[in-house]
């Protein structure tokens, strides 16, 4: 272990990770981030229930978020030219006002009992779209927040907001389905848009501007660049992998509440809430300590392979205790490969294509939602749902191992410690 961590600067690197907490504008705006993704996680889980009680079909779970991410990969090319060429403060408050119109809409529906499915369908394909032009706005605007010195802890930090929504949303989402009803978690989504969009208007950015080609000329140039790099190229594919395979297994966690473990909507909650409390515990320990990790490629390769394993375990459980460690431990890796990506390739873009190649790492992972997604449904549906998760932890070891073995030059890559800033001291 020596050899992937300097000892010495484990306690710098740690208290390090933080310090972007001292930056009044970050901070306000990471808060409100924190709450909004709170919001988030609870709709999440109890539209996934909704539409598990409407239709009892593991291919509609997929559908949905097919429809959902779907969008992340049409509207790639041009989502991260948007956001690079416009005012990115104006994007995000447009599509998070658009966003909490969303869940009030479906707030209603729900709670006059007027919800269908195709509802469902319907506006997670527009939510899919707002969230194509969001997410590489909301990214980039935190490196216009923190400043390039600091994005890869601000990153970080913006990652554990997410994992403590995802590890107290699905608890509370479960205790409000089984109280409040379903209704209760898309008002209270609604409800904490209110509280991002004031956050935004409170804070003061600096984004700096670059000249610009068409959206063709811009993706183009943004392909023709990350090619170049073979471990932006590496990374993605990490990224991608565990997403295709890993992350969309989760999609069918209420076939594993309902059919695998017996259980009901809270059975579901506690599910969803093991694996926010161990994307949380990574976040806040494993994280920051791979800050000072020598070989990226080795750490981004033990933490997908380490995924898989405890995929295997969750494929042969029917204990709800022994499912919820398995999904504890799966958590655990998903954000050392995905956050370590997200960061990273921040630090290696240019100026002026920042916006853009967080797009297209959108594009090639999350974008990959829509095909896993079917399938892991189908799957699940004709195969049975713990023979789909069997296939997925096999495919994800195995991908993990071919990269690791077979790539050149991943498996000694070291990050190095003096990357050229990203903007110029004039921006």
């Amino acid at each position: 272990m020596s050899d992937l961590i300097e000892r010495p600067s484990l306690l710098k690197t740690y208290t390090k990770s933080f310090a972007p907490l001292k930056n009044r504008n970050l901070r306000i705006y990471l808060g409100g981030q924190a709450i909004s993704l709170l919001g988030t996680w609870i709709q999440s889980t109890a539209q996934s229930w909704v539409v598990w009680e409407l239709t009892k079909s593991e291919s509609s779970l997929g559908i949905v978020v097919m429809l959902n991410t779907l969008p992340l990969f049409l509207l790639a090319p041009w989502a991260g030219g948007i956001a690079d060429r416009f005012n990115r403060r104006f994007i995000l408050l447009a599509t998070q006002s658009i966003a909490m119109l969303l869940a009030f809409t479906l707030a209603f529906l729900i709670q006059t009992d007027q919800v269908q499915v195709w509802h469902i369908y319907l506006f997670s394909f527009i939510l899919g779209n707002v969230a194509a032009l969001d997410f590489p706005a909301q990214q980039a605007f935190i490196g216009d927040l923190s400043g390039m010195g600091q994005v890869r802890q601000a990153v970080t930090l913006n990652i554990m907001g997410l994992q403590v929504a995802r590890m107290l949303g699905p608890a509370i989402a479960g205790v409000l389905l089984k109280v409040f009803g379903s209704a209760a978690s898309f008002w209270i989504n609604g409800a904490s848009f209110f509280v991002v969009l004031v956050s935004i208007f409170s804070v003061r950015s600096q984004q700096a501007s670059h000249p610009h080609n068409g959206a063709r000329g811009q993706f183009r140039e943004t392909v023709d660049f990350i090619r170049s790099q073979p471990r932006m190229v590496d990374l993605m594919i990490f990224a991608g992998l565990v997403t295709f395979f890993g992350l969309s297994i989760f999609n069918i966690l209420p076939s594993v509440a309902d059919n695998v473990l017996h259980g009901d909507s809270q059975t579901y909650g506690l599910l969803f809430g093991a694996s926010g409390a161990g994307a949380l515990v990574s976040v806040l320990f494993l994280l920051p300590l791979s800050q000072a990790a020598k070989r990226i490629g080795l750490i981004v390769t033990v933490a997908a392979a380490w995924m898989g394993t405890f995929f295997l375990l969750l494929s042969t459980s029917t204990w709800l205790a022994l499912s919820m460690a398995a999904i504890f431990f799966i958590s655990l890796g998903a954000p050392l490969v995905l956050t370590t990506g997200l960061g990273v390739l921040q630090l290696m873009a240019p100026g002026n294509m920042r916006a853009r190649i967080i797009s297209l790492f959108t594009m090639l992972t999350f974008g990959l939602q829509p095909i896993s997604s079917i399938a892991i449904g189908y799957s699940a549906e004709h195969l049975g749902t713990q023979t789909a998760i069997l296939i997925n932890s096999i495919c994800l070891i195995t991908g993990a191992a071919l990269m690791f073995f077979f790539r050149k030059g991943w498996r000694g890559w070291e990050l190095q410690p003096s990357v050229p800033p990203i903007l110029s001291s004039k921006e």
